[in-house]
């Protein structure tokens, strides 16, 4: 896909439709700084966000960011500079950066240009559409809340997602938000019947060649649409493939009347991208070094994902946490578009429970009684209770050992250790790695084995069992099964 020997050169842009049309304006390149493009023109600016073309065929793309003056104005190069000089002719289209919609998506991968990078030929049946889009009104969104069931017995029980709405993995550096993402893509797959559209914004290409690649072998690409700026190309690029990728959501959405499942991968790259572009504006920097209109470009994202009276765009979005610090200002303003919140921990990878979920971190607006039922509810909050009393339990522990607590404190613990492993889950999308069967665990069997720890039926049972398992009924076979091994090891000696 996006090697160096297949990869088309990054400095050509041939659109699957023609993008260059030309509106007749054109003026003289004054001034290029890195990614940075001023243009002259005599004869009228174009307008705020419009595309320039310049350089050899066209193939250096500006956008328009701002007037600087009656005749000049200040623009981002979404593609690389070089080769670009002063005095060149730079092209106004006339129009905003347009991105490809229609069926002809469906099993295809994209870069923001809407060119193809999967070697797979020609796109056909798809017309253009600009990517700036206002978010759906007040009066067309739909008041319906229903559960998005993932197969994850943590998220389901603790953290359940809404349909339609927009949920955030957060997590440093290498604690699991990609492969977690990855999984539900493999568990949605077959239980969601719309569309689902994976936005790469500024990952690794690795990254996106691999998960293009397993759902090819999984057979699921026919309701698949890829968009990726990977974090190789310049800023502009990085910053406008989210706006690309939501269009074509849009699209499915509106004039198809479908759902979609929006997987980003990562969000934080989004504002990052921003960011670089801020300061190559010669914007005065916010709080630690963020765009001031930080707030400003998330919400114009983040407001266009939403369930309308003619089908639901659900979002899943992973959020790298910059040195896990939570009060990062791109943590905080992620946060409050989001209604659920997965926070994953390194000290829980660490202790090897994956998906590395920190239950008591993590939230969810969906957990209410007049949404989940009476009985999930219940469920979860006795889960959530037993897990910090764990938590306040463990330094008098550490202190103290075990044996110093009262035996109520005890039974706790041991509830608590339990749970903790039971919701650990072996991923289909790691079998390769770890060689556990993926499981895929429905939010009844995930809560029946919750109900019945806390009812401690499996006190008496080695925490082992419960590592790494399905269903809880599979932590009597992993008994029974290792039972049989030591009877047949005694036997042979």
């Amino acid at each position: 896909m996006v090697t160096s020997s297949q990869r088309p050169d990054s400095s050509v842009t041939p659109p699957v439709l023609d993008q260059s049309a030309r509106s007749g304006n054109t003026g003289f390149v004054t001034a290029v700084r890195g990614s940075v493009v001023d243009v002259s023109f005599t004869s009228g600016l174009p307008a705020i966000r419009n595309i320039l073309r310049t350089g050899k065929d066209g193939r250096i793309v500006i956008e328009v960011m701002s007037h600087l003056d009656e005749e000049h104005v200040r623009g981002i190069a979404l593609t690389p500079t070089q080769g670009l000089a002063r005095g060149m002719v730079a092209h106004d289209t006339d129009g905003p950066l347009m991105a490809p919609v229609g069926p002809g998506l469906l099993s295809r991968m994209f870069d923001v240009f809407g060119n193809a990078l999967d070697q797979e030929g020609e796109v056909r049946d798809v017309s253009l559409r600009s990517v700036h889009n206002p978010p759906p009104s007040l009066s067309r969104r739909s008041t319906r809340t229903e559960i998005f069931e993932t197969g994850i017995k943590v998220i389901d029980v603790l953290l359940p997602l809404e349909r339609g709405g927009k949920a955030g993995l957060f997590g440093g550096a290498g604690v699991g938000k990609t492969v977690l993402l990855t999984e539900m893509i493999h568990n949605m797959i077959g239980h969601h019947e719309g569309v689902s559209l994976f936005c790469g914004i500024g990952e690794r290409c690795r990254e996106g060649e691999e998960l293009y690649r397993e759902m090819k072998d999984a057979g699921v690409l026919p309701n698949m649409v890829m968009v990726f700026g990977q974090m190789n190309e310049p800023p502009g690029s990085r910053f406008r493939v989210g706006h690309a990728a939501l269009t074509m959501a849009e699209y499915f959405r509106d004039d198809e009347r479908r759902d979609v499942l929006l997987l980003i991968d990562n969000i934080f790259r989004f504002i990052q991208a921003g960011s670089e572009i801020s300061g190559m504006m010669g914007q005065m920097p916010s709080r630690l070094g963020y765009q001031p209109s930080m707030g400003t470009e998330l919400s114009q994202l983040q407001e266009r994902i939403a369930n309308t009276d003619t089908g639901s765009i659900t979002s899943i979005q992973a959020v790298y946490v910059p040195a896990d610090d939570f009060t990062d200002p791109a943590a905080v303003h992620t946060f409050s578009h989001l209604s659920a919140s997965i926070v994953l921990s390194r000290k829980r990878a660490g202790e090897g429970f994956y998906p590395a979920v920190d239950p008591l971190e993590s939230n969810s607006k969906m957990a209410t009684p007049g949404v989940v039922g009476q009985r999930h509810y219940s469920v979860a909050r006795q889960v959530r209770q037993t897990l910090a009393q764990y938590e306040d339990l463990k330094d008098i522990i550490a202190m103290l050992g075990l044996e110093q607590l009262a035996q109520e404190d005890r039974l706790v613990v041991n509830r608590a250790r339990r749970l903790e492993r039971f919701l650990t889950q072996p991923f289909f999308t790691t079998e390769q790695f770890t060689g556990l069967q993926g499981a895929f665990v429905s939010l009844d069997a995930a809560l029946e084995g919750c109900e019945r720890i806390l009812d401690d039926e499996f006190k008496d049972y080695p925490e082992s069992a419960l590592y790494m398992i399905g269903e809880v009924d599979q932590a009597k076979d992993k008994v029974a099964g290792s039972k049989e091994q030591e009877d047949r090891d005694g036997n042979a000696s």
